[in-house]
C-alpha cells in the first residue's frame, strides 16, 4: 500500500459534531484503514455554526470575547465573539442566536438580539473590521432585533416599539435610524452560506421557514411580513445572500455591509489552498448534502479547491439528497445507521465508521 497525504476538512453536522469533532473521528476511521497515510486536519466552516472556532485554529493570537447575550427565545445565554490580532471582529450569529439554542422552535418570534448584542460589544471593543458570519439563525426576523441592538428603533402606528421577531414587523410602521451605530472604519464583511434574496418562492421565509418550524401557512405570512421590514428600510430584497440567516443578511446589507461567500473567506483564513498542495484526497462533509450544497456551501468550495490541486474529493454526509457528481466517492451516515435518527444520536460513531470505509475503498 503506498501511503498519501490526506486532508480532513469538514464543516460541522449541525447539532450532532462540530467540524473539529468531524476531521477527528474521519481521521481515526481514516488511520485505522490506512495507517501511512499521512493525515492533516482542516475542521472548516462556512459562515455558520463554527466560524468563530475555524478563525481562531487559523489566526494565532486570536481571542474570545464572552458576554452574556438574549438567545433567540428570551432567555439569557453565553456567547463568544472573536478578537483577531488585527483588530478585526469575528461574530458568529449561530453562537447567540442560532437554530440549535431553540427547543421547541418558533418561526414567529425567535429573534437576533443577541447577535446584534454581540456586535455592540464589539464596536464597543473598538474593533477596526467586523466579519459577521450569519448562517445557522433561529429566527425569520430580517436582522431587525440584531439593528435593534445596534440602536435602530422599529416602532408601530402608536410610536412603540414593535415585539422583537418576524410577528413584530406585521406592527412595523416607521423605523428610526438615527441612533443606529455606525460599521467600524475597516467595514463590515458578512459571510454568507447561501445566495437567496430576501423575498419570494427562493427567500428566507420560502426556502428557510420551513427548517425553523414555519408550516405551509406560515411562510406567506413570514414573507409578507419581511416584505413590510423591506419597504422601510430601502436596501436591494433582490440581492444574493439578503434572505440568508432569515433575513439577516438585508438588515446587515442595509447597516452598510458587504456580503459574500462564507466558504472561500474562511477558507482563505485557514490556507486550504496550501494544505491541499501534494494531496492525494480531501475528505469533506456537512450534515445534509442537498441540491444548497452546491452553492456557497463546504463541500462545494473543497471540491473546487480540491481539484485544482489534483487530489480527489470524497464526500461524507449526514444525510444524501442531491447528486454528488464531481465527488470520487461518497457516504451516507444514514445508510450506515440505518436511519437518520441513529447518525445523529451517534454522529461520530458513524462518521469514525465512514472514515475507515472511505479508507478501504481509495485504493480501488
Amino acid at each position: 500500500m503506498t501511503s498519501a497525504r490526506i486532508v480532513i476538512a469538514p464543516d460541522s453536522f449541525k447539532g450532532s459534531a462540530s467540524a473539529l469533532e468531524a476531521a477527528e473521528a474521519l481521521r481515526r476511521g481514516w488511520l485505522a484503514g490506512r495507517p501511512g497515510d499521512e493525515v492533516v486536519l482542516l475542521p472548516m466552516a462556512d459562515g455558520g455554526e463554527g466560524s468563530v472556532d475555524a478563525f481562531a485554529a487559523a489566526v494565532p493570537g486570536a481571542e474570545r470575547r464572552p458576554l452574556a447575550v438574549t438567545g433567540p427565545d428570551g432567555r439569557t445565554l453565553r456567547a463568544e465573539w472573536l478578537l483577531l490580532p488585527d483588530g478585526t471582529g469575528v461574530v458568529e450569529l449561530a453562537n447567540a442566536s442560532g437554530i440549535t439554542l431553540l427547543d421547541p422552535l418558533l418561526p414567529h418570534d425567535a429573534h437576533s438580539l443577541g447577535f446584534g448584542q454581540l456586535i455592540a460589544d464589539a464596536l464597543d471593543a473598538g474593533v477596526q473590521r467586523l466579519v459577521l458570519a450569519i448562517g445557522g439563525s433561529a429566527s425569520t426576523d430580517g436582522g431587525a432585533a440584531a439593528l435593534a441592538a445596534l440602536g435602530a428603533r422599529f416602532l408601530d402606528a402608536r410610536g412603540a416599539p414593535v415585539p422583537l421577531g418576524n410577528r413584530g414587523l406585521a406592527e412595523l410602521a416607521s423605523v428610526e435610524l438615527e441612533g443606529l451605530r455606525p460599521p467600524p472604519v475597516g467595514g463590515v464583511t458578512v459571510l454568507s452560506d447561501v445566495t437567496s434574496p430576501l423575498l419570494g418562492p427562493d427567500g428566507a421565509a420560502a426556502v428557510f421557514g420551513p427548517q425553523k418550524g414555519a408550516t405551509p401557512e406560515d411562510v406567506p405570512v413570514l414573507d409578507a411580513n419581511l416584505a413590510r421590514f423591506a419597504g422601510l428600510l430601502h436596501a436591494d430584497a433582490e440581492a444574493p445572500g439578503t434572505g440568508a440567516a432569515g433575513g439577516a443578511g438585508y438588515g446587515l446589507l442595509a447597516w452598510g455591509a458587504h456580503l459574500t461567500p462564507g466558504s472561500g473567506a474562511v477558507g482563505e483564513a485557514l490556507g486550504a489552498a496550501e494544505a491541499m498542495r501534494g494531496a492525494r484526497a480531501v475528505v469533506t462533509g456537512e450534515g445534509r448534502f442537498d441540491l444548497q450544497s452546491a452553492v456557497g456551501k463546504v463541500p462545494s468550495y473543497i471540491r473546487s479547491i480540491a481539484s485544482d490541486a489534483g487530489a480527489a474529493t470524497l464526500l461524507v454526509a449526514g444525510a444524501i439528497e442531491a447528486p454528488t457528481e464531481g465527488f470520487a466517492d461518497a457516504l451516507s451516515l444514514t445508510e450506515l445507521a440505518g436511519s437518520g435518527d441513529a447518525a445523529r444520536a451517534d454522529a461520530v460513531r458513524w462518521l469514525e465508521r465512514a472514515g475507515r470505509d472511505l479508507a478501504a475503498r481509495f485504493e480501488r
